[in-house]
């Protein structure tokens, strides 16, 4: 992350300090004089939620062009499936595993949790009526719908419209995600099976676009340290101070459920698949994970990632050189992981209660969202701003996580960097029994 980039990061959690302890301020005077509780709340009604919506309208705007043209991009930049050699197919393969387990853990962590069960008798109807919009229908609409099967599931990855679906059905409401992320891994699928050129060139059409969506978002982050203590402050005075307890369990649940990815899961793959200890692994990659950390950006971090592999972990060139850059766009454990807990937190929240049929959708869409997101800082919101909207939660409800983001974010990318070396590792091993030691530069890619 640039100098730009760190002090803006930094403004953040200063308006979060600042619109958390005006909030504080508030409610206790209103404790004294009900009239200036009032006032404030009505102040936040007309001035502060406005002006919040502008930042989280902002990254509303780019969720289908950027979710589109990020997956599309993904699978297009694979080449032609059928020539992926046994390297890319393991580290494929694991890659999936990494982030399906990662959310499985952070499923797991916000079920045991509950955060958004914390909040006080009134405050889930009073966030329902800020921000719930058709929410309650949602919820009455779930409660009367047949429980979850392969029709219903056909149904909603692939409807009749599919324009419509992106679309939405009103001005307030985001479009469907779903068969957005469908036919984006089809245009990605069939982009492979055209000639170089072509797929070439579609492919750096839709990385114009990505980039273009991305500088909106990079757009909406500027106004980030003024929206966030206005939505902080706003949420504070009306619901209570219950909110601030929901999430600092909230945070705390994610820290552990991401310390528990990178040094639980990434501990069973190399006591597992190679001859290393952990132990002895963490203390050695330490320096790359406080970069990811003090970066909190996973491109960043690849220079680094490259040289410890080289210099000190002694991987093969042609592995590393082939699964850490990959990784560093496609493997998203820590992001797959936040993601997950976010959409089922805010959903707790707003009192929507997503069934197990519901959350292994999650987990899916979790994966294949995360490696749509925009290596930026912040750049998962948008996405997540989709996810909430498939699942009936208010996309709104985005703006009780966001303060917190900026640290979270520094976690999950420490996360997202410890999974990508190890993955590396764990597939320089495999190769290994499969190659001649001497012969690990002619292991590559079939075809490339």
């Amino acid at each position: 992350m640039s100098t730009v980039s760190k002090s803006l990061a930094t403004r953040i959690l200063w308006g979060l300090t600042i619109g958390v302890v005006a909030g504080v301020i508030t409610l206790g005077v209103g404790e004294l004089s009900p009239r200036v509780l009032s006032a404030a709340q009505t102040v936040s009604s007309a001035a502060l939620d406005p002006f919040g919506q502008i930042f989280l309208r902002l990254l509303f705007f780019v969720v289908i062009p950027l979710v589109f043209s990020s997956l599309a991009s993904g699978v297009a930049q694979l080449g032609r499936l059928d020539r992926l050699g046994p390297l890319a197919w393991r580290t494929f393969a694991l890659f999936a595993a990494n982030m399906l387990i990662g959310v499985a853990i952070g499923l797991l962590m916000m079920n045991l949790l509950q955060p958004g069960h914390h909040l006080a008798g009134g405050a889930k109807d009073l966030l329902m009526q800020e921000y719930g919009g058709n929410a309650k229908q949602t919820v009455q609409r779930s409660e009367a719908q047949p429980g979850m099967s392969f029709a219903l599931l056909v149904d909603m990855f692939m409807p009749r419209n599919l324009l419509g679906a992106f679309v939405g059905n009103s001005r307030g409401a985001l479009g469907d995600v779903l068969p957005l992320i469908v036919f984006a891994m089809l245009v990605g699928a069939a982009a492979t099976q055209l000639d170089e050129p072509k797929r070439l060139k579609l492919q750096a059409s839709l990385d114009l676009v990505s980039d273009t969506m991305t500088a909106i978002v990079g757009f909406a982050l500027k106004l980030a340290p003024y929206a966030v203590p206005a939505m902080i402050y706003s949420v504070i005075v009306k619901v209570g101070p219950s909110i601030l307890i929901t999430l600092s369990v909230f945070v705390l649940g994610c820290t552990a459920a991401l310390a528990l990815q990178l040094f639980g899961t990434m501990s069973v793959w190399l006591r597992v698949f190679t001859s290393r200890s952990p132990l002895m692994y963490f203390k050695q990659i330490r320096p790359l994970l406080v970069t990811a950390f003090s970066t909190s950006s996973s491109s960043a971090s690849l220079s680094a990632s490259l040289a410890m592999a080289r210099d000190e972990l002694k991987l093969a060139p042609s592995t590393s050189g082939f699964v850490l850059p990959l990784g560093a766009t496609m493997n998203m454990s820590g992001t797959a992981l936040f993601e997950g807990c976010v959409v089922l937190f805010v959903a707790q929240a707003f009192g929507i209660e997503l069934v197990l049929g519901q959350q292994c959708v999650l987990m899916l869409l979790s994966v294949l969202s995360a490696v749509a997101v925009a290596g930026i800082p912040g750049g998962s919101l948008p996405l997540i701003a989709g996810l909430l909207a498939t699942f009936g939660v208010p996309p709104e409800g985005i703006g009780i996580v966001l303060g917190v983001d900026r640290i979270l974010d520094m976690l999950r990318t420490t996360v997202n960097v410890g999974s990508d070396i190890v993955s590396a590792t764990v597939v320089d091993a495999q190769m290994r029994k499969i190659a001649p030691v001497g012969a690990e530069e002619s292991v590559s890619v079939s075809g490339d």
